[in-house]
């Protein structure tokens, strides 16, 4: 049997792991930065328990709108996050995405590990996908830092 396709990407990112797990676990949050490059979150739902489930619709710059949805099945609070990863369209092709905050001098170390594409070409659409957005996770996390840092509110 081959072995299914999958993706690990890391960064540095300078916020603490709270925030960081919050951009993730707050629907208020997410819809700041989710999606691929030049995307709009549409709307953002989040149960972060085990057994809870995620959905978040957002629309591409193209004008087609995408709805995945998952259940969360490891919820380490502030460090680790599992959950299914199930895009409406294609129900029988879901795959898994672990998410892994490691507090560091100076933010998080965060790792996203996505396993079980159906195949390489869905790896490497998601590849594209998850790179803009962390490329916008990064941005939004390290301003709400500095707004924190200078008494501010998150968003």
């Amino acid at each position: 049997m081959a072995i299914a396709p999958s993706l690990t990407l890391k960064r540095h990112l300078k916020a603490p792991p709270r925030l960081v797990w919050a951009a993730w676990t707050d629907p208020a949050m997410i819809v700041h930065w989710w999606g691929p490059t030049g995307a709009k979150t549409l709307k953002a739902e989040a149960d972060p328990r085990v057994g809870g489930t995620f959905r978040v619709i957002f629309l591409t710059p193209d004008g087609e709108e995408h709805n995945v949805s998952g259940v969360y099945c490891e919820v380490l609070i502030e460090k680790r996050l599992a959950f299914t990863w199930v895009w409406i369209t294609l129900p029988d092709r879901e795959s898994l995405v672990t998410l892994v905050l490691e507090p560091v001098d100076g933010g998080t170390l965060f790792t996203l590990i996505h396993e079980r594409f159906f195949d390489e070409a869905a790896r490497d659409r998601h590849h594209e996908g998850w790179s803009g957005a962390l490329d916008s996770l990064e941005k939004f996390v390290e301003q709400q830092a500095v707004a924190l840092a200078a008494g501010g509110s998150r968003t």
